[in-house]
This record gives structure tokens, sequence and C-alpha cells, in this order.
């Protein structure tokens, strides 16, 4: 069972931040050589999630970890509020329509998770609803590996309390992050305890099991991303079409 207070979000001590930079650009270039196999290929696709508090860092480890990627059939979807047509369906219809071809990645930054985190968090969905919805994510994930043979990532942004105030507070002091500074964060940041619930219910739930990934120094967070991303596109056993 995950416990996140349990979990540090720095580095183990003693991480050797030269050689970890080092082993992380070798895997960011391995991910876009073997992005262009897997487009070539047309026989698998990747799903990666990344879920975390606000500040954690999602924007950064897409635009770090991916940068070696050609942008033929790497994509980003950010969810954010359900529009009033979103809201009219089931809430994994606007999320079934973004998960990716055969021969593609995906990024969602922010995903069909956020259905059992702040409504849950907000009482705007009762318990009764919660589990059925996280069933019903167990099932979509599955549906996606074995019918279209997606391979998920997930991963969990763990950053400390006291990290994401600094964070927070960058974007308003900060001319070039002042873009993404919304009052809604802090009030959010408010309810801290009850998000760390709210998420360890969803990581513990989850058939497809979750990476926790400290974030309070970037170079690490870029590290473990980097590094899972590329074993799991290894282990595909990727080849061009002959």
């Amino acid at each position: 069972m995950i416990k996140l207070s349990e979990i540090s979000a720095r580095p183990p001590h003693g991480t050797d931040e030269k050689k970890i930079k080092k082993l992380t650009d070798e895997y960011e270039e391995r991910i876009g050589n073997l992005n262009e196999i897997l487009r070539a290929e047309q026989k698998h696709s990747l799903l990666v999630i990344l879920q975390g508090m606000d500040g954690s860092g999602k924007d950064g480890a897409v635009k770090n970890v991916f940068k070696d990627c050609t942008p033929f059939n790497l994509s980003v979807y950010a969810f954010k509020k359900p529009t009033e047509i979103e809201i009219g369906h089931d809430f994994l219809w606007r999320v079934h329509q973004q998960a990716p071809s055969k021969g593609d990645i995906k990024i969602f930054n922010r995903s069909h998770y956020e259905d059992i985190l702040i409504q849950r968090v907000h009482k705007w969905i009762d318990e009764e609803r919660v589990q059925k919805r996280m069933n019903a994510i167990n099932a979509f994930e599955e549906l996606l590996t074995f019918d279209n043979n997606t391979t998920i990532l997930k991963f969990y942004l763990h950053i400390s309390f006291e990290q994401q105030a600094k964070e927070l507070q960058e974007r308003i002091d900060e001319a070039d992050k002042r873009w993404k500074h919304n009052d809604g964060d802090w009030e959010e940041r408010k309810r801290w305890d009850d998000y760390m619930r709210c998420y360890e219910y969803a990581i513990n739930n989850s058939r497809i099991p979750w990476t926790i990934v400290p974030v309070d120094v970037r170079w690490y967070r870029d590290y473990i991303i980097a590094k899972k991303v590329c074993e799991t596109m290894e282990a595909m056993n990727l080849s061009y079409p002959q």
C-alpha cells in the first residue's frame, strides 16, 4: 500500500547530479530513436499519463523527456474543465477520443483520473460513483492494452508541500512564468490533505501500476521518467518493417 507521506520528494542522498544528467541525455536520445521505429512499425502505441499537483512540473517533463522525438507521431493533450458537450456524455467519452493510434506516443497532461480527484475532493460526486469510476478506469485501460496494443505508463509527480509553495510563488515573481499563475491554484493547495488521500486511492486501486516520481529536484524527475519510458520502449522489441 503506497503512502505518499512516507516517500521523499527528493533524490536519494548522495545521488550524483552530473552522472544522472548524462544518463538522462542518453535515455532521451534513445527515446527519440525508438519513436522513429515505433512510427515505422505501426504495431504498438504508448500512452504516458502525467498526474500531479499544480507546480509539480508536468509541462517541463514533457518538454525535456521527449525533446528528441519528432512531432509526426507524438502529441500532448491537456485535460481541462469539461465542456458542456463533454459533460453530456460519460466521463470517459472525451478521453477515449484522445487514445493513441498504433505507431503513436500520446501524453496526457492530467487525465481521466481528474474525474476521481478534483471531483472527489470537492464532493461533486459521491463515494459510490468514485468506486464505479475507478472500476471503469481499470476496464478502459485494459481495453486499450489488449485491443490496441497500447502500453500505458502512469507517473505521479510527487512534489512536497513546501516545494509547491515555491513553485507557485515563482509564477508570481518571475515574468516568464507569470502566464501560468492562477489564483485558484492557491485555493486548491488548501485542500492538500484531501488531494493526497484521493491520489493514494487512485494509485493503490489501479491495476496498471504507477511510478512515483520525486520532483522537488527537476533533473531527477526527468531521469526517472526518461529511464522508465526508454526501458519500456526497449521491451517492445521494436523493429523497422522489412
